[in-house]
């Protein structure tokens, strides 16, 4: 290929700009310097290593994706990449269960459940024998480097491994089992864990491989009920995985709005069979033809007593007649295909692991690869496990405020949130059941802007809920500023939003006019009519641009002065001030399951190769994050340009994959990466050159994309962005009442968007966004993703050059305990 390409150009000046490859007399320590990002390691700069991966303990969705990365990662930097089968097991047994990787080993696993390399528990390795037997197994390949996936045992069993590896070492030569000299070569062992369980029971990461599907396993389980238990009026009361921890049943409880939950952490008060009661038979005196309850596995009284789902189906049949059934989901929650999320975090994890392991020294502790916001991070392994080990320690002193509390802020918030948004009324003295008179002489408005997408009514549910608990009459704006204009505004009840938190679309209605577009002058008419104290837009980069228009017009219409916070929700995460917004993971999901359901189409078709168009407009996230998820060959973008050399180089590249001997080919690109390159020229292009090797087809996505129930994390992440917009609100109409009780700020902080930055979530004037934004093409000027896109062509057998992500853990142990704010 000619050396011209564009890519190419890029790669030749990263490698020039990139620091030495890092041999083993130059390796760093397990926790990489502060401000890393930009840091390109060379493909075999560790060449001479080996690396073995295996999986142990209890199996999660993701762990595929995290063996992937491992494997291709390690043979990218020159390592020999070993499996060991069957876990722990496989290690103390060796011969077939310790099988040397290639490539095209782990193609075509990442969409499957569970772990490919299987996983055991092993009571031989509890024991030194054990353990010397494993020693003796890695040496015979000369492995020192490993990457252990699983849960706080197994990374705990890892790390008393290495601490003996010297004495083992010892031990072998003594009895004549390896030689010195061996003894010698293979003198250190580095450990590196990657934390795979659905329990999310791990501290030191904000999610644990697996969780995020294990929750989508759930909800599924949940919508599925919900229709069958409203058509015969029935309670259902579902038990979920958690014997130590109940993160699945107060996420699942928040994202479905279950009546009524039960976790280990937090145990009822005594009588709680009398409140949960009295709770259901309210909610069939509003007119509701359901209730779900939700129990942890570990759910207990404060006596330690438990509480089953048989228990608390047998209390609501005896004292309130009501039809109910228990559905155990057990294992369900364990299978099935990965998520999105699941996939990309153990993509991120996997790779990351390795370049740990590479630069560990004999003085490193072990490190776990953990998720900090949209940044994988180090962490010492054992702070981990014994911050972990605290929790329980307070559950069986019967501390349950503190076990709640050293779950972290995050699990509080929720906790608290929860609570507050399953009564069933506003408190009496803040607001009515109608929510037409209020404590407050004030009204919020809330209005969607610009395309429909899920996570829009999870935020308006949660909003109503909050405003009215603080005695805050609120405004439903209907079909946007086009409503607002013709007067199509009410009140909104508390009732009127119950089971908007599972509905995907907007409930409001949504139009894509900004403010501008509107009129301003009638905006600001309809504002004065409706007595708008604060306004929560909702919605994409129209949302956005609307609270600018409006802040920046405030000199010349004082109407305008009031508090305005826009949350993003958009499928194209295209909006500045925030790394994620709600529905692209919705949305990513929806990409993910249809590019495996096109691959599988294939099956049985020899070599084929997919040409896919994801929306986006001129952000390449869905296109990126998707091709990373659904493990595509290439994953073309508005951001990255790219030319004729460029196409023709991964046609080749493409025809050198199915060469060798891989049966399926995935393309995909963003609906405008290129006026010229389309979706169209693309397909041709492949169809052309791929004459006699293999056959091309194209699929178009289009609004399938928008469409669905929003995912688990969208309805939670909907939820908690809906409380903080609440409390800034009120916050700043209280801190801006005039003398006369008007209120009244034309102050930059008080039109704000409401973003998440890394894991905290950010209140960040508009006007500052503005200088960050390329409005032209509607997207900031600045992704965190794109720093992905070397991962993607690296997985994918591409020459290119990976930019590191790990960061020192003392750069966020200062807020590691925060939540998104």
């Amino acid at each position: 290929m000619d050396l011209s390409s564009p890519k190419k150009r890029r790669r030749q000046e990263s490698e020039q700009n990139s620091v030495p490859s890092l041999s083993r007399k130059h390796t760093l320590s397990s926790m990489t310097l502060p401000g890393k990002e930009g840091l390109f390691v060379e493909k075999g700069c560790w060449s001479g290593n080996s690396i073995a991966v295996f999986t142990s303990g209890g199996d999660s969705q993701g762990m595929n994706a995290a063996v992937r990365a491992v494997v291709r990662m390690g043979i990218y930097v020159g390592c020999r990449v070993y499996f060991i089968r069957e876990g722990y097991q496989g290690m103390v047994d060796g011969g077939v269960n310790i099988e040397e990787a290639t490539w095209a080993s782990v193609s075509g696993i990442m969409q499957k459940g569970g772990t490919t390399i299987g996983s055991a528990r092993c009571r031989d390795f509890r024991e030194r024998e054990g353990r010397l037997k494993a020693a003796l197994h890695l040496v015979e390949h000369e492995i020192t480097n490993l990457v252990v996936i699983g849960g706080d045992g197994s990374l705990t069993g890892a790390n008393l491994f290495r601490q003996e590896w010297s004495s083992l070492l010892e031990e072998l030569v003594k009895n004549g089992r390896i030689s010195q000299d061996i003894a010698d070569r293979c003198q250190h062992l580095h450990i590196v864990g990657m934390v795979g369980s659905i329990d999310n029971d791990f501290c030191g990461t904000d999610m644990t491989i697996g969780t995020d599907s294990a929750l989508h396993r759930i909800i599924e389980a949940v919508d599925a009920i919900r229709t069958t238990a409203q058509s015969h009026q029935r309670a259902f009361v579902l038990e979920v995985m958690g014997r130590h921890c109940g993160y699945l049943a107060l996420v699942s409880a928040l994202a479905s709005g279950a009546s009524w939950m039960f976790i280990p952490e937090a145990p009822p008060e005594a009588g709680w069979e009398e409140k949960m009661c009295h709770h259901l038979s309210q909610e069939r005196n509003f007119g509701q033809r359901l209730n779900i309850i939700i129990v942890a596995e570990g759910a207990m009284d404060r006596d330690r007593k438990p509480i089953s789902a048989e228990k608390v189906k047998n209390i609501i049949v005896e004292r309130l007649s009501i039809d109910t059934r228990v559905t155990i989901l057990g294992h369900v929650q364990r299978g099935g295909s990965p998520s999105a999320f699941d996939r990309i975090l153990g993509t991120r994890m996997g790779a990351e692991s390795v370049l740990a392991l590479m630069e560990a020294k004999p003085e490193t502790p072990a490190c776990v690869i953990s998720l900090d916001g949209n940044q994988a991070v180090r962490v010492p392994l054992m702070q981990c496990v014994e911050k972990t080990k605290s929790v329980q320690h307070a559950m069986q002193s019967l501390d349950f405020e503190e076990a709640v509390k050293q779950r972290g802020r995050s699990f509080v918030s929720n906790f608290q949130t929860y609570k507050t948004l399953r009564k069933l009324k506003p408190p009496t003295s803040a607001c009515d059941t109608s929510g037409t008179h209020c404590q407050q002489p004030y009204n919020l408005a809330m209005m969607n802007v610009g395309a429909p997408a899920a996570g829009m009514n999870s935020v308006m549910r949660a909003f109503v809920r909050m405003a009215q608990t603080e005695g805050y009459i609120v405004l439903g704006i209907h079909d946007g500023f086009d409503g607002l204009v013709k007067g199509n505004v009410n009140p909104i009840s508390w009732m009127e939003v119950h089971n908007w938190v599972g509905q995907g679309g907007s409930n409001l209605g949504t139009k894509r006019v900004t403010a501008t577009q509107a009129g301003l002058d009638k905006v600001a008419n309809q504002f004065k009519k409706f007595n708008i104290h604060g306004l929560l837009l909702i919605g994409g980069f129209e949302a956005y641009k609307s609270v600018l228009e409006l802040a920046e017009k405030r000199e010349t219409f004082p109407e305008f002065c009031i508090p305005m916070v826009a949350i993003p929700c958009t499928i194209s995460n295209n909006v500045p001030g925030t790394d994620f917004s709600l529905g692209c993971d919705t949305s990513l999901n929806e990409i993910t399951d249809i590019c495996d359901r096109i691959k599988q189409s294939a099956t049985g078709t020899k070599r084929r190769v997919f040409v896919v168009e994801t929306m986006g407009g001129y952000c390449g996230y869905l296109a990126t994050m998707s091709g990373l998820a659904g493990g595509a060959d290439q994953a073309y973008i508005f951001e990255e340009k790219f030319g004729i050399k460029d196409l023709q180089e991964d046609v080749a590249h493409m025809t050198a994959k199915i060469e060798d001997g891989v049966q399926r080919g995935l393309v995909i690109r963003n609906e405008h990466a290129n006026p010229n390159y389309t979706t169209d020229f693309i397909f041709q292009l492949y169809c052309e050159e791929g004459k006699g090797l293999f056959s091309c087809r194209k699929n178009v996505l289009g609004h399938m994309q928008q469409g669905g129930a929003p995912s688990p994390f969208d309805r939670n992440l909907g939820t908690k962005l809906a409380t903080k917009a609440v409390v800034h609100l009120v916050k700043q109409i209280h801190e801006n009442i005039r003398a006369n009780g008007t209120v009244y700020t034309n102050e930059a902080d008080t039109a704000t968007l409401l973003g998440v930055v890394r894991r905290v979530s950010k209140f960040t004037p508009v006007q500052e966004l503005a200088k960050e934004t390329d409005f032209e093409h509607r997207i900031p000027k600045e992704e965190w993703w794109l720093k992905l896109r070397p991962l993607l062509r690296i997985m994918s057998k591409h020459e290119s050059v990976y930019e590191m992500q790990g960061i020192s853990v003392e750069d966020i142990e200062k807020d590691y305990d925060s939540d998104m704010g």
